[in-house]
């Protein structure tokens, strides 16, 4: 099977996610979302909050499916037997970052290969600090985020 892995913290999720999601569900088999649980990062959102965030986005499809991680993603790769980790980019920042990350997983795992797919023109600027801040000034999210993230936002921020 043609399977990829999509990973992330996905904090919040949002429609730069989403593009990369539904781009790669047409190229892969199979695509399974996972989100990277890091007991060492600080989230809005637990990893609950972020699966059923994520899980709603994704049910029209039934290639795609979300997950919880909290080891190394090639090992989530290797027991899902998956050959591809798939990661989206936005700008050359991006780029070196998740670069460098290919390399160490390739390290890891010469059997598993690491794609890169940049993201629309028009997701460029969807970076989730910054959908954070603006939603803690009640700015429209409506461009950024599905509505449901944008409800949920609102809801979190309110609370602190």
């Amino acid at each position: 099977m043609n399977r990829a892995v999509f990973a992330g913290s996905f904090d919040p999720p949002t429609f730069g996610h989403l593009n990369i999601i539904e781009r790669s569900r047409s190229i892969f088999e199979e695509v399974l979302v996972v989100i990277a649980v890091n007991r060492s990062k600080q989230y809005l959102f637990t990893e609950y909050e972020r699966f059923a965030l994520l899980a709603e986005m994704i049910k029209k499809w039934d290639n795609v499916s979300v997950h919880l991680w909290e080891g190394l993603i090639v090992d989530f790769a290797r027991e899902h037997h998956a050959q591809v980790l798939l990661r989206g980019i936005r700008n050359m920042s991006d780029f070196s970052y998740e670069f460098d990350l290919s390399l160490m997983n390739r390290g890891l795992d010469s059997g598993i290969e690491t794609l890169f797919m940049p993201t629309e023109p028009r997701f460029f600027v969807l970076k989730s600090s910054s959908i954070k801040e603006l939603a803690s000034f009640g700015g429209d999210l409506s461009h950024m985020v599905p509505e449901q993230v944008a409800r949920a936002l609102t809801c979190k921020l309110q609370k602190r």
